[in-house]
């Protein structure tokens, strides 16, 4: 398994994000998504447990029996998951209260597990840490980007209630795209959150076919040797 920095960045970013690739952590990344700063807050917390827990998980990698591996793997999960609730509720107990019972089901979060089990039991630690702030970083990006477009679509603001988050200097940062805007209750509600998943899933679908396309044009053809007969 690869452990080349720009290969594991590569592969948490775009070409095996967990959200549009793999398509784990839906349960969170359809439920909470509707505004930014709820996306943002339970991004946040799930980047810190998959760091965490990949670094924790490669250093004790050789002293884990094979037969409770994946059991002290889903302890080690609950309890970094423990301290981020327990953080969230002492700096940001606003947020902690919106996300209610996904701040703990981290602990079943799929990407999570996933990467302790694949990657960090297999690899040294600093590529582990690595990989976990890059699957986590991916995953919290298509959160925000879902999030935003789903407050934009459904309320016409965005960034509002970034205060539960940052504090009282951020409760000016919300932008009124659209004045007057009456709510569109269909993005707000998850049936909205599938099918703006499905278009980001198009959009890099789409992306990734034309970069594809750009590939195999840049290709020069290879000339062979041509065999001529020749008869008397």
């Amino acid at each position: 398994m690869t452990t080349d920095s720009r290969d594991i960045t590569l592969q948490g970013l775009w070409q095996n994000n967990p959200a549009l690739v793999q398509l784990l952590g839906l349960c969170p990344l359809l439920g909470v998504s509707s505004s930014v700063v709820n996306a943002l807050g339970l991004g946040l917390a799930t980047m810190a447990v998959l760091i965490c827990s990949n670094l924790l998980v490669s250093l004790s990698r050789h002293y884990i029996p094979d037969a409770v591996r994946l059991p002290v793997f889903v302890m080690i999960i609950a309890a970094l998951t423990t301290c981020v609730e327990l953080v969230m509720q002492a700096w940001a107990y606003e947020l902690y209260r919106v996300l209610g019972i996904f701040i703990p089901l981290i602990v079943t979060n799929c990407i999570i597990l996933g990467r302790a089990d694949a990657f960090a039991s297999r690899n040294e630690p600093l590529p582990a840490a690595l990989d976990g702030l890059m699957m986590g970083l991916g995953f919290m990006v298509v959160l925000v980007l879902l999030g935003g477009l789903r407050e934009l679509v459904g309320h016409g603001t965005l960034f509002a209630n970034m205060e539960f988050l940052f504090g009282p200097a951020a409760a000016n940062w919300e932008i009124t795209v659209i004045a007057d805007y009456k709510k569109f209750l269909f993005a707000i509600l998850p049936p909205g959150a599938f099918v703006f998943m499905g278009l980001l899933v198009a959009i890099k679908n789409i992306i990734d076919n034309r970069l594809e396309r750009i590939r195999l044009a840049r290709q020069k053809p290879v000339i062979g040797s041509r065999r001529m007969r020749v008869t008397g």
